[in-house]
């Protein structure tokens, strides 16, 4: 899935400039330059956030321990970062870590996210790495039919397994959602039902809620 996209270090298109096709002047301003032409922007711009699992043992309002790390807009932002992060498997229990679109806090009360629901894949511990980055890299590279539907990614650890969820803007826009259902487990190779959950259903009980589509 992922050579399907553009994502690759910023390192990778060095070996392909010929030598001296630009010159260097000695103070570092063609190797900036050089630098700038050859980053590949991307659709959107997209932020990590990480929910702090300490705050949690306290009596805080939900949300308020969630904050913004950094914002990327380019395959090379988006590598360096991804490269020099804690990867699921090595965060704390209890944490969430977020890639939303710029702009949307991964919050059930952002008025983008109101209105819409979450898709999960749950795995054993230790095992949501390959498909946290796969998920990222689909959505970066806007390998979704419908991915302006798509608000963005959360992966959780808890104590006997990990999720990894895709959170959406209209829960009503069933085609929407059964598309990117279905093309999520598409470019992961999940086998196993999934299932989506409406954000109002899961406030008034998240362990009540029932699946409002199942692929």
């Amino acid at each position: 899935m992922a050579e399907d996209t553009e994502t690759r270090p910023a390192s990778a298109g060095a070996e392909e400039r010929e030598e001296g096709e630009i010159a260097d002047d000695g103070d570092g301003s063609a190797a900036a330059a050089a630098g700038r032409v050859s980053a590949h922007p991307l659709e959107n711009a997209w932020t990590f956030w990480f929910d702090n699992p300490q705050g949690k043992s306290r009596a805080v309002a939900w949300g308020s321990t969630i904050h913004p790390i950094h914002t990327f807009s380019t395959v090379e932002d988006f590598w360096s970062l991804y490269n020099n992060i804690h990867h699921p498997s090595k965060l704390n229990l209890g944490a969430d870590f977020h890639c939303f679109k710029d702009k949307i806090e991964p919050k059930w009360e952002d008025p983008i996210c109101a209105n819409g629901g979450k898709w999960t894949i749950s795995c054993g511990k230790g095992k949501s790495d390959t498909f946290w980055l796969h998920t990222l890299l689909a959505l970066i590279g806007e390998q979704f039919d419908f991915g302006d539907e798509i608000c963005g990614a959360v992966v959780s650890v808890r104590k006997n397994q990990e999720r990894v969820a895709i959170w959406t803007k209209n829960a009503a826009n069933e085609t929407a959602q059964i598309s990117i259902g279905k093309q999520w487990k598409e470019f992961l190779d999940y086998k196993d039902s999934i299932g989506f959950v409406v954000h109002e259903d899961a406030k008034r009980s998240d362990k009540a809620a029932k699946n409002r589509y199942t692929v």
